[in-house]
């Protein structure tokens, strides 16, 4: 029997273990106005404060929304949320509308684009400047791309059936270490996630204002795309950072890993020097090292851990160990009002099981980047019949096809005892549909929006037509888990605590941002 059966086997003891799954959900979305145009007016006044609303914020631009849902256990319940969350931002928008893709649309060039503001408290400024560094460092454009990032967690029951009884101490490492076994097979295999829920095979023109690229675009009106692409937002071009490629942070361990972070936040950048500093509030960057603070490393998927207040990610990491995973390869789902399914989350929660019971031996740089390739293979012509893929860091191939139904063998056996303890053929019936995709590339997310694209002439117009589609559903829906007196009440209550974070400031911004990068002095 196989260390993969025997884990099985060990967890399949307790249903518990596949009810209690701690799942979370953040959707990125763009505002828009008539023509597909990026909404050029400030934050909904409607919406209270970005800096402190709960499940109401946005990301890198003052129109790019971002709704967050806290942690749950049921599926429904997270969508519901969601939906909730989408339902009320939408009566507060003055007629603008959630932009359905992944890719931006229709950008009037980078000075179009207006940071996000969150107030006149140090930390409020501290935001904003990291956005301005952002800009200097690699343009607005690609700081306005949507995904949806999935939060994840194991119950402590699955840890017990894992590991038996433990110390407090001994248990945060064991978790540690399951996390990272969790993220080295996912580097390894994650390609399955951009190949079946990619959707962005496409882009507007305006999005390369006007410079060259060397991917061999076709053309349909202002719309540039890859026949066999399936997610532009995770090449090159979209949500990554190709010179970020040269960190060699280690996910071997939860020591190395932080190691790797404490010397990207700590090394200087030539490129990054040449950046203006400026003083005060004239400043461009944060500082001029390779990542300006830990959030600014482009990973696919991340370790977390809640942090206490005033406390950095690594910190956090540092101090408690690894509490949960952010998967952060997801395109919005086009074809979904909140931008992800139920389908999708319990494709989630088999894979990342897949991936934590599943042996996974440490990786070299060499095999890390042996894995990128196929990740980027597969973003970029991941439908294309026949596909070949690295099966080693040897010279080894399989093609794209095999390697899929190898996976989905072993993640058939997860879904039969998922459904036998959660009841219902969810699970297996997930696995069934979504292995035909393999069988059928155009069933994929990025096959079915490019034939659509296609069909209405372009991103911009297909764009347009879906997101009235969900407008529409948005204003038609009925609250199934919040109320309006909630989300008024924390809109209340965010400005308040806005109010209140800016009356307690002391410092200087210049006071503030020396205290808090203080450690780069140590």
């Amino acid at each position: 029997m196989t260390n993969f059966s025997k884990r099985l086997q060990r967890v399949a003891k307790n249903a518990d273990n596949f009810k209690q799954f701690g799942r979370g959900v953040e959707r990125e979305t763009l505002r828009y106005s008539l023509g597909g145009r990026l909404a050029n007016t400030p934050h909904p006044k409607g919406l209270g404060a970005a800096l402190t609303n709960r499940w109401i914020t946005t990301d890198f631009s003052e129109s790019l929304l971002e709704f967050i849902t806290p942690v749950s256990t049921s599926i429904s319940e997270t969508l519901d949320q969601l939906a909730d969350i989408h339902h009320f931002t939408q009566t507060q928008m003055n007629g603008e509308k959630f932009w359905p893709l992944s890719m931006p649309c229709f950008v009037e060039g980078e000075d179009s684009i207006e940071l996000a503001q969150y107030g006149t408290s140090n930390v409020g400024k501290m935001k904003t400047l990291y956005r301005e560094g952002l800009k200097h460092r690699y343009g607005s454009l690609m700081q306005i791309i949507s995904g949806v990032h999935f939060n994840f967690s194991f119950p402590e029951s699955f840890w017990d059936a894992l590991y038996g009884e433990q110390s407090e101490e001994e248990r945060a490492e064991s978790k540690s270490d399951g996390y990272f076994t969790l993220i080295r097979n996912y580097y390894h295999f994650g390609w399955m996630i951009p190949y079946l829920f990619g959707a962005s095979p496409a882009l507007c023109e305006s999005f390369l204002c006007g410079k060259e690229s060397d991917l061999p675009f076709e053309k349909v009106g202002k719309t540039l795309y890859l026949p066999y692409a399936t997610s532009l937002r995770l090449s090159d071009l979209g949500y990554t950072n190709s010179a970020q490629s040269d960190l060699k942070i280690s996910y071997n361990d939860l020591e190395q890993y932080l190691q790797g972070m404490e010397r990207a936040i700590r090394t200087p950048s030539e490129d990054f020097a040449k950046i203006d500093q400026g003083s005060g509030t004239e400043r461009r960057q944060l500082n001029a090292n390779v990542l300006q603070i830990e959030n600014e490393l482009y990973a696919p998927i991340r370790p977390k851990r809640v942090a206490n207040s005033g406390e950095k990610p690594s910190e956090a990491l540092q101090r408690g160990g690894v509490e949960y995973i952010e998967v952060r390869a997801l395109d919005v789902n086009p074809f979904s009002p909140v931008g992800i399914t139920e389908q999708q989350v319990r494709f989630l929660d088999l894979f990342l099981t897949w991936c934590l019971i599943r042996d996974a031996k440490c990786m070299d740089n060499k095999e890390l980047g042996c894995w990128k390739d196929n990740w980027n293979k597969v973003i970029l012509e991941g439908r294309k019949p026949g596909l070949i893929l690295k099966a080693g860091c040897g010279g080894e191939q399989i093609s794209l096809v095999e390697f899929g139904k190898e996976i989905f063998y072993e993640l058939r056996d997860i879904a039969e005892v998922m459904d036998a303890a959660c009841g219902g053929e969810d699970y297996l019936a997930t696995c069934k549909e979504l292995e035909t995709w393999i069988d059928n590339p155009e069933l994929t997310l990025s096959g079915q929006l490019l034939r659509k694209t296609l069909e209405h002439g372009g991103n911009g117009l297909v764009g347009c037509a879906l997101g009235k589609e969900h407008r529409e559903q948005h204003l038609a829906h009925s609250y199934r888990y919040y109320t309006q007196e909630q989300m008024l009440d924390e809109v209340e209550n965010s400005v308040k605590t806005q109010h209140n974070i800016e009356q307690a400031d002391t410092q200087s911004f210049d006071e503030f941002l020396a205290d808090y990068f203080s450690y780069l002095n140590d």
